[in-house]
């Protein structure tokens, strides 16, 4: 039987929740508000919507940063690489040809956050200088 993980600093559990929030916020920019909108306006409830499953994967991180099983690290290095290297890509294309229609300004500030989240995240895996051996996460 092995010992139970060490609770996370106020920080890891700042991001964990910041995550959750993430994960509420882009629930809502990206599948109530463009269903209300649709509904509102008689057209098909999906026309709005942009599917996938990030807020899934956003929640996973935030509990795995707060329960801390033995993959959490990896998880956080592999996602945060894998976002920011996604957000950056479709900020250069978006930037490219910008359509400033509600739908993409609240897509391009969703993913202003994420970024700032993932970024934050991936610092947060990087060693403290004082002890190379000491990381938060």
């Amino acid at each position: 039987m092995s010992l139970p993980a060490p609770r996370p600093n106020a920080w890891i559990s700042f991001l964990a929740h910041l995550l959750f929030i993430l994960a509420a916020w882009t629930l809502f920019i990206k599948y109530l508000f463009p269903v209300g909108y649709a509904l509102a306006y008689g057209e098909h409830w999906a026309r709005y919507i942009y599917w996938d499953l990030w807020p899934v994967a956003h929640v996973w991180l935030g509990w795995a940063l707060l329960k801390r099983p033995r993959y959490t690290r990896a998880l956080a290095v592999g996602m945060s690489i894998i976002e920011i290297l996604i957000i950056c890509t479709l900020f250069v294309l978006f930037l490219a040809d910008p359509e400033w229609s509600i739908w993409r300004t609240n897509w391009f500030v969703n993913k202003v956050f994420v970024l700032t989240c993932f970024v934050l995240v991936l610092a947060a895996t990087v060693p403290i200088q004082k002890n190379l051996q000491e990381r938060p996460l």
